[in-house]
């Protein structure tokens, strides 16, 4: 049952022993009760005061969703027949109800279990009839009651309980709790919006601190809270639980009324707003000379959309967005997003192109004063300038600049716009994983805005600009879309003088922008990306590259970044030499950049400080603003030592020399490879070995010698990851020299991957790997006979003092590494493998 919400179960019994109740029973049921002082009125208006005894055993009223508590007036709604009759039954067997919460409100009770122990006894004062037919019965709660034991469950539930006893608060604790408990509810009673002036009244009164802490529980708000509360025997425990309660529920009031006092302040606010905006249009319409601010904006767009020159299509929905905001509210949300919307389609250049400055000879000025070197990709670029000359409308190619870091890509891109007399955009894609951020968000979204195509069309102010798109090979992809899908329809030159941005929503002309890509990794670019794209390599500089440079370009820049002259720092061109060739190694300039930056400030601190600075660098003032040099010549790895071989290999950044070393110990046929080595770099080192067993009796090899020895193969630089089929002739010549006790030549490096009967394949970067080797000293170089075309395109300058010999077979290789090596008689085929003709002609000739 719940004194709010009673369900339609029995009510009451008669009485516990299921007979009709009578006049009797009454005194019967009332034995071990406890007095109740009632006042009567007897006749001639004398008051009679009655002692009643409280029963034992009465009727049980389940409440669902409420608390009782003694001195509390508690209303039951009758809406139901069982509810009723359970009344009218106790009304008349002895006018008391045992009201307890159920454990379960969803559960109909049965027994005790599914009650709480501690209930509180109430009388029935009366029962009324309401407006709309309904009952409802008004109760006095009198003492707290436990539980003792259900004596009848049907039809009705009947109990037997007993009192409980209270325990008293002693001492000044007691006391002061019952004073805070008084004056938080006055504060309470206070705050509240609509108080019972009664209420106040009560707190007045009341002087008994059990009473007190009973009448809280009228607040609490949790039926748990409640129920805690009424459970509780000790009166100052109870003090404590309803002072805890009245603060929580003084809180929760204050927060209520601040948040309805911030929400009334914006309601008014934005009225007052509203009302003070209607009365300045009436004003203005009534004086006539000014206009409205919502028509001002109107014809801003309008003439805004006149001056854009549109093509059709966003000229037609400029006028459609234009219509709907003239007939939406400004204080619509939709306003602003319209109102945006327009202001982009007007912003952007449709039409507004720049004049491409095609003087060939000038373009090739600009590029020479703003690089040196890169030969090929300025002919490329004058290139495409001579066909944009000969026929304006020619879209040309999509260029890719690839290379290691620091070789000039972006600054290129850069000279590329100055030259052509175009604007430049760059626009990074590097960790770039959001398709958005390439075709825009759709208008659905909150603070969607369009692609970052057409963010740097609105920067630059032309529809024909050179934008750059950096990093093209480090795109990222994610459950938000795959960016690099996105840019297959920007850069096909078939779609993209129409593309749809999300959130224009309408094509737009890429067709005059010149898009430029860079990259570091091309096998990192999509396919489909990298089909649309001509890539011009740029592998790195030659160190008499560097030291131009560093000579035209980074010295007189960084001069004039530090507030300096030429007379306070300069560097002959054989200092250059050893600053390049001892403090840097990369494929780029980078970190010559970061060498001259560190000159700049010694020498502006020695400026700041009251000198001269510097002049004219000598050698012994170059170390001593650079101190020891990172990278000189370490004698110790020019040592020849059996077992270590120089190899070449290609990285991100450029070639590198590998030192690969290999020793032989006592053990049983083990090979052991360290130094971060890949899955493929692993394969070769076995496979070389394999190799070199089966040509055992030609090199020299003691086969049963070997079956005992440990083999351990060592990349130096162990933290780094190296992989890649190239180092098989290498790592073959490591294990021969091992073997054979040989000392190979240490100014020759090789390269090429070896297939396990010896033949030698090509390999890929001979570029890099060639600039690696004339940068690091050496005199010769290896490679596989398949790569001598690629060798031929090379400049002459960067193979000018090299050696480079060609190999077919591993055969070809051992002589060239190892001086006067005695090869043993080549292994005659197990069969004859040549065609049966060649057999035939063979046994005529015999």
């Amino acid at each position: 049952m719940s004194a709010t919400d009673p369900d339609d179960r029995d009510a009451s019994e008669e009485r516990p022993d299921g007979a009709a109740p009578t006049d009797d029973d009454t005194v019967a049921d009332t034995e071990g009760g406890r007095p109740t002082t009632l006042v009567v009125e007897g006749g001639a208006g004398n008051s009679v005061v009655v002692q009643d005894q409280l029963p034992d055993t009465m009727f049980v009223f389940p409440l669902r969703s409420a608390v009782p508590f003694p001195n509390l007036m508690m209303p039951l709604l009758l809406d139901s027949e069982a509810a009723r009759d359970i009344v009218a039954k106790a009304e008349a067997h002895n006018g008391h109800l045992f009201l307890v919460l159920q454990r379960d409100a969803e559960k109909e009770p049965q027994a005790a279990a599914d009650l709480h122990e501690v209930g509180v006894v109430t009388r029935i004062l009366r029962v009324l009839k309401l407006p709309d037919g309904g009952m409802s019965a008004m109760t006095q709660g009198l003492r707290r009651a436990r539980l003792v034991k259900i004596v009848r469950d049907k039809p009705h539930l009947v109990a037997r309980v007993k009192e409980t006893v209270d325990v008293p608060a002693q001492g000044a604790r007691g006391q002061s709790l019952f004073r805070l408990l008084q004056k938080q509810l006055r504060h309470l009673a206070e705050i509240q919006d609509q108080a019972d002036t009664g209420f106040a009244t009560a707190l007045l009164n009341v002087e008994d601190p059990s009473q007190l802490a009973d009448f809280t529980g009228g607040i609490v708000r949790k039926v748990a809270d409640r129920q805690r509360l009424l459970a509780e025997p000790a009166v100052e425990t109870r003090l404590e639980l309803a002072l805890q309660f009245a603060m929580a529920e003084t809180e929760l009031l204050e927060l209520d009324k601040q948040i309805q006092r911030e929400i009334r302040d914006k309601a008014e606010q934005a009225q007052k707003e509203y009302f003070l905006r209607e009365q300045l249009k009436i004003i203005r319409r009534e004086l006539g000379d000014e206009k409205d601010p919502r028509a001002m904006e109107v014809q801003r767009l309008e003439e805004a959309i006149a001056k854009a020159r549109m093509p059709e299509a966003p000229l037609q929905r400029a006028k459609e967005e234009l219509t709907r905001l003239q007939t939406t509210p400004v204080e619509s949300g939709e306003y602003g997003v319209i109102r945006n919307y327009l202001d982009w389609l007007v912003a952007l250049p449709w039409s507004a192109a720049t004049v491409d400055d095609t003087d060939l000879g000038r373009a090739a000025r600009v590029l020479a004063d703003d690089h040196y070197g890169l030969d090929e990709v300025k002919d490329r670029i004058l290139e495409f300038l001579a066909v944009r000359r000969l026929r304006p409308g020619h879209q040309g190619s999509i260029l890719c600049l690839a290379g290691p870091p620091g070789v000039g890509k972006t600054s290129l891109g850069r000279s590329i716009a100055r030259a052509m007399g175009r604007k430049f955009w760059r626009f990074s894609l590097g960790g770039l994983r959001d398709e958005a951020e390439i075709k825009g968000h759709r208008r659905t979204y909150i603070g969607a805005l369009p692609g970052r195509i057409l963010q740097g069309l609105k920067a630059c102010g032309t529809n024909n600009p050179v934008l750059l798109l950096d990093e093209v090979d480090k795109l990222g992809s994610d459950f938000r879309g795959d960016p690099s899908s996105a840019l297959l329809e920007v850069l096909d030159p078939e779609q993209n003088h129409a593309f749809l941005d999300h959130y224009l929503d309408v094509p737009f002309d890429l067709s005059k922008v010149m898009f430029l890509a860079t990259a570091n990794v091309l096998s990192q670019i999509p396919e489909p990306l990298r089909d649309r794209m001509e890539v011009i390599e740029i592998p790195g500089y030659l160190l008499e590259e560097k030291v131009e440079i560093a000579r035209r370009h980074l010295l007189p820049k960084q001069l004039v970044a530090h507030g300096l002259t030429g007379r306070h720092l300069s560097v002959p061109v054989t200092v250059w030499r050893r600053i390049v060739g001892e403090y840097t190694r990369e494929a780029g300039v980078r970190g010559l950049d970061k060498v001259v930056q560190r000159l700049c400030r010694k020498t502006a601190r020695d400026v700041g400080e009251g000198g001269k600075g510097k002049g004219k660098l000598s050698f012994a003032e170059m170390e001593e603003l650079l101190g020891r040099p990172r990278f000189k010549a370490d004698e110790r790895r020019r040592r020849r030592q059996p077992g270590v071989v120089l190899g070449l290999a290609w990285t991100p950044v450029g070639g590198d020399v590998l030192h690969i070393e290999a020793v032989a110990s006592q053990g049983k046929g083990a090979l052991q490879l360290t130094g971060s080595l890949g899955d493929v770099m692993s394969e070769s080192a076995r496979l070389a070995l394999s190799y070199l067993k089966s040509r055992a009796e030609r090199f020299g090899i003691d086969l049963p010698r070997l079956a005992e020895l440990d083999l351990h193969l060592h990349f130096p630089s162990g933290s780094i990851k190296k992989d890649g089929p190239s180092a098989g002739i290498a790592i073959a010549s490591a294990f021969l020299g091992c073997l054979v006790g040989r000392c190979a030549s240490m100014d020759v490096a090789m390269t090429g991957e070896l297939t396990v009967v010896g033949e030698v394949l090509p390999i890929g970067g001979v570029r890099e790997k060639v600039l690696a080797a004339k940068n690091f000293g050496l005199s010769r170089v290896i490679l596989p006979e398949a790569n001598r075309a690629d060798v031929l395109e090379l400049k002459p300058e960067l193979v000018a003092g090299l050696r480079i010999d060609y190999v077919s077979t591993f055969d070809d290789v051992v002589p060239l590494v190892y001086d006067d090596f005695p090869l043993g008689p080549a292994p005659r085929p197990a069969a004859d493998c040549r065609p049966p003709r060649a057999r035939r002609a063979a046994r005529r000739r015999r």
